[in-house]
């Protein structure tokens, strides 16, 4: 008996050892100390030795127990420091390294050059006024000086809500809403949205972005027009820049140009950008025309008024020299953050 309690706690000593969890530990405990384990199971058959052997054996037996709980809670301990330096090790944070940067927003390009635009007018007197993207024909057409025949609607006719209501080809109809319930003077930019039926290339969009000015008083000029273009273009694209107007036609204004500056790139040398010319259209402006003034209840031989409206993308476009429209809408970080 004594041979075989000593070769229990040998073997519950290797067993204990080559334990890697508190698991594994426990399943060991269970195998010797247990209900069932095999030290319970001697101390059990103690009743059949003899009265001489039995304290003996059962001192023994005990002091087997006492050294087989003692190899359990120290190999426990050490499992324990195992399982701490591994996580110490695996889930680690390294408090020297720098912290995750958090990348900062900023403004679209087409948006940066439409504020920009705000400014500019806003210091020359302009109030800002938007209107609906959704207009009727008549403001956005007819009260126009476009009637259903006029053939500048044919390249303009877009999309069609309801036979007279359309998503607004220009942001014209917010001149002639404010013309409608004001009394001048008047003096207002609209900048805002715009949509036309024209197929998406380098150039042209079916939704693109308009500012659009309009000055209604007595005794304006071409000349306040021509001043007006001149101090923006110089503010917009450095002092030096300098503009040209080229007779052209609007049905809504009489006379009409279009308005070029020089370039901000060559000076007026010629370069790529100006493609040689020197010169870079950005604009369309004119006088305002009479049948427009007197359709909006303003009479035009008391009051006179200028109109200009400028392509956004096209000034970023020239601005920035890029030479495709569609980055400006495919939301390309690497794009869009170089502004």
């Amino acid at each position: 008996m004594r041979e075989h309690l000593e070769n229990i706690k040998t073997l519950a000593k290797a067993d204990i050892q080559a334990t890697c969890s508190e698991a594994e530990l426990e399943s060991v405990r269970i195998k010797y100390l247990g209900k069932k384990g095999l030290l319970t199971g001697i101390l059990r058959g103690m009743g059949q030795l003899s009265a001489e052997e039995r304290p003996v054996i059962g001192a023994l037996a005990n002091t087997v127990r006492e050294e087989v709980d003692n190899y359990i809670e120290e190999r426990s301990r050490l499992l324990k420091k195992m399982e701490l330096q591994d996580k110490l090790i695996t889930e680690k944070l390294d408090v020297t390294l720098p912290a995750n940067k958090k990348s900062l927003g900023r403004l679209h390009p087409i948006t940066q050059i439409e504020n920009r635009m705000k400014e500019i007018f806003l210091g020359m007197g302009f109030e800002i006024v938007e209107g609906p993207e959704v207009e009727s024909s008549y403001n956005n057409f007819d009260a126009l000086n476009a009637p259903a025949d006029h053939p500048s609607r044919d390249y303009q006719d877009t999309f069609y809500i309801t036979p007279s209501t359309l998503l607004r080809t220009q942001t014209s109809p917010v001149q002639i809403r404010a013309m409608q319930d004001r009394e001048p003077p008047i003096r207002i930019i609209s900048p805002g949205r715009v949509y036309r039926c024209d197929e998406m290339d380098a150039t042209h969009s079916p939704m693109f972005h308009q500012v659009e000015g309009l000055v209604i008083d007595k005794n304006i000029t071409m000349g306040d027009l021509k001043g007006t273009l001149a101090h923006f273009a110089k503010s917009l694209f450095g002092k030096s820049t300098q503009t040209r107007f080229r007779p052209h036609n609007f049905p809504f204004t009489e006379p009409s140009a279009e308005v070029d500056v020089s370039c901000f790139v060559c000076g007026g040398s010629g370069c790529r950008l100006c493609k040689g010319e020197g010169w870079i259209e950005i604009l369309g402006a004119g006088m305002v025309h009479p049948n427009v003034l007197s359709g909006c209840g303003i009479d035009p031989e008391i009051y006179s008024g200028f109109a200009f409206g400028v392509g956004i993308e096209r000034v970023v476009m020239r601005k920035y020299n890029i030479d495709n429209m569609r980055l400006l809408f495919e939301n390309d970080l690497r794009f869009l953050q170089q502004f």
